[in-house]
């Protein structure tokens, strides 16, 4: 009788064992401003390039909860590495489960797993021309599209100069554009940001490439080609999993670097007068702890009735998707709170290079993303009121269905 190989532990735990070598390679990422090749390196051969890419393409297919630890793992050992592993994941995800069979064996039938890396807001132009596109348009944040061989980038379709609807919709058909990242130019823009400077989060452009429609999906797309029911998230549901765990692991590297610091010995440049904190420390460090603990459980409530949801291959409804973008708003303020009481008590120590500077100016660079915007707040108490009945999320607001 043989004897059963072994049990592969689960990426997250892979993800956890990266900490000290991803954390120590942070500061020189930052000055670099991408993350460097050995970095690289470290995301390809632990197999987390692959995280979320479909199992027929040879990833992971990880499930929801999976994904959401190891992301938080990453972004505990280096916040630019957590966000550029997470924005390709959405990207590359979307791209092996949306995009015809032809296309998505082109761009991952190779044996490697692609990196896809972009930005999926409309801010292109794609008129429709014979069997496929004509895109044009000029994308910001390009997060890790320095490393990436293929480029995702939205766009509305239009039919000559009149905008195409979706059928049934009074909405514009946005569609994601995967392009070879030598038909894009790259424009800079990531120099000098406040923080996540090793995201390579740069500017870029295409201008007059013609894309076949085979190489596009549209941007709402739940409804996988290849792969299983994980897909059925979208590139929505996708995002607030991966920028929820995101904020989770920054959070707790901040709060983990402030109590270093208030267990070393007293007389440092912080505003902790004795070891362990003076009283009024010790009590909003507890706050502290709740508020990351609670912002967690509801992360963690949101996403396991989702991926309860999708796995019994039903779709998700609506009031789902409300508590997940809820609880996503939630953890990214929370944390924002966190880090500026971690900064506040590591006088000094915070002011310096290091995990908790750099922590502090990764949570407030994380905050500007769009998904958090106070604005989604409206349409998530909308639902939550019983104001918009009938109506589904899509995008980043409720709209009426089909």
């Amino acid at each position: 009788m043989s004897a059963s190989a072994p049990e592969q532990p689960s990426l997250a735990r892979v993800a956890r064992g990266l900490t000290d070598a991803l954390s120590a390679q942070g500061d020189a990422n930052e000055r670099a401003g991408l993350l460097s090749e050995q970095t690289v390196a470290l995301l390809r051969e632990s197999g987390l390039v692959g995280l979320w890419v479909p199992e027929c393409f040879g990833g992971a297919e990880a499930g929801v909860l999976e994904c959401l630890e190891a992301v938080e793992a990453l972004a505990y050992a280096d916040g630019a590495t957590g966000w550029v592993l997470m924005a390709w994941q959405v990207a590359m995800a979307s791209a092996a489960a949306y995009l015809p069979a032809p296309a998505a064996s082109a761009v991952f039938g190779d044996g490697r797993i692609p990196i896809i890396a972009g930005t999926g807001a409309p801010s292109g132009r794609a008129v429709a021309e014979g069997d496929g596109y004509r895109l044009t348009g000029h994308w910001r944040y390009g997060s890790g599209l320095r490393h990436a061989q293929w480029t995702h980038s939205g766009a509305p379709v239009y039919d000559g100069d009149q905008p195409r609807m979706l059928a049934g919709r009074n909405l514009p058909e946005v569609r994601i554009f995967i392009v070879p990242i030598e038909q894009a130019q790259l424009l800079g823009g990531w120099e000098d940001v406040l923080g996540l400077r090793a995201t390579a989060s740069v500017d870029y452009s295409i201008t007059d490439v013609f894309v076949p429609a085979h190489f596009t999906h549209l941007q709402s797309a739940n409804v996988a080609v290849q792969g299983g029911d994980l897909y059925r998230l979208g590139i929505a549901g996708m995002g607030a999993i991966c920028h929820s765990a995101w904020a989770l692991g920054v959070g707790r590297r901040a709060l983990d670097e402030l109590a270093a610091i208030a267990l070393s010995e007293p007389g440092r440049s912080t505003r902790i007068p004795a070891r362990g904190g003076g009283e009024a420390f010790r009590e909003r460090y507890s706050l502290a702890e709740a508020r990351l603990r609670a912002a967690r459980a509801l992360v963690i409530e949101a996403q396991a009735a989702i991926e309860a949801t999708i796995m019994s291959g039903e779709p998700m409804t609506t009031r789902q998707i409300t508590i997940a973008r809820l609880a996503l708003n939630h953890v990214t303020s929370t944390v924002a709170g966190i880090g500026e009481f971690a900064y506040l008590y590591g006088g000094g120590d915070a002011l310096r290079p290091g995990a908790l500077q750099r922590a502090f100016r990764d949570i407030h660079s994380g905050t500007q993303h769009a998904t958090t915007g106070p604005a989604i707040l409206q349409h998530i108490a909308d639902e939550l009121l019983g104001l918009a009945p009938g109506k589904v999320w899509a995008g980043r607001g409720l709209v009426d269905p089909l």
